[in-house]
């Protein structure tokens, strides 16, 4: 099927091809939703759309190693065991794939936080600045605090009846820890969509333009900007329309250019101090 951008929690299940098997149903779920499913066992290259909502996946059995992409970016690896989470928050469309390294089921929940509630919790903890909250993107993290949320939320999913009371004060827990412990204040409002705030492109670009020597390395850009890598990769990319490799490369070649023009230095010192091996790279 058609991979829009983004899609709602209610029509994000079919393009996960997972097998449904314990869904949330009734009013008890007004706050939160939540999805018990099988993944497929292995996979390659399997498409999904980002999701309006705030959205938790959460292992509880099973260990892969997982990897994930956007556009032609390169894959990351992640190894996902019980207990990993992946946050996400707006943005586009990505790829992952994943193959088992354990004789365990594959077997993961998916909880999305309704809008209205997420933006209630952001007025009690930032108060006048809740309109500029936004949620940092994170891939395999462990939360023992978050863990054991989810572990009644599955009870809850798995009780005959689920009880409103309940389910709703933990969508409030869940709310209030996902915006105490991974949300941000920016300078610009959200748009419900995610996007890399000004300053930490701007912070980021600045670090390469200064250390234009230094090895290209994912995970401290994406670290400067408070990202996991393959989102800090996305909306980075999104922001610039390159990848950082990309701009880090054009960056040495602008300054290579320069003192070719203006000093007596070598090529080949040059290109050291730029951060190239030979001068191959812009002769």
């Amino acid at each position: 099927m058609p991979i829009p951008d983004t899609t709602s929690a209610e029509a994000y299940l079919p393009y996960t091809k997972s097998r449904l098997l314990r869904p949330s149903r009734g009013k008890a779920w007004r706050d939160l939703k939540a999805w018990i499913h099988e993944p497929l066992r292995e996979t390659d290259a399997l498409a999904l759309p980002g999701v309006s909502e705030p959205y938790l996946a959460w292992t509880f059995s099973g260990e892969v190693e997982f990897q994930e992409r956007e556009g032609d970016g390169p894959w990351l690896t992640h190894r996902i065991k019980a207990g990993s989470f992946f946050l996400t928050t707006g943005g586009g469309p990505y790829e992952c794939r994943w193959k088992p390294v354990s004789a365990e089921p594959f077997l993961a929940m998916m909880v999305f936080v309704e809008l209205p509630l997420f933006r209630r919790a952001a007025e009690e903890v930032f108060g006048a600045d809740a309109s500029k909250v936004r949620l940092r993107d994170l891939s395999a993290f462990t939360d023992p605090d978050l863990n054991w949320m989810m572990q009644r939320v599955r009870d809850e999913l798995m009780a005959r009846r689920a009880s409103p009371l309940r389910v709703q004060g933990l969508a409030q827990l869940i709310a209030t820890h996902l915006v105490r412990n991974y949300a941000e204040v920016v300078k610009a409002p959200s748009s419900g969509s995610a996007s890399l705030p000004g300053f930490k492109l701007k912070q980021v670009t600045d670090w390469i333009e200064s250390h234009l020597d230094a090895a290209y390395d994912l995970d401290q850009l994406a670290a400067l900007a408070g990202l996991s890598r393959f989102h800090f990769h996305r909306l980075f990319k999104q922001a610039t329309g390159v990848s950082p490799a990309k701009y880090q490369t054009t960056a040495r070649l602008d300054e290579a250019r320069r003192r070719l023009r203006e000093t007596k230095q070598s090529i080949v010192e040059i290109a050291l101090e730029v951060g190239f091996a030979s001068p191959s790279h812009f002769a």
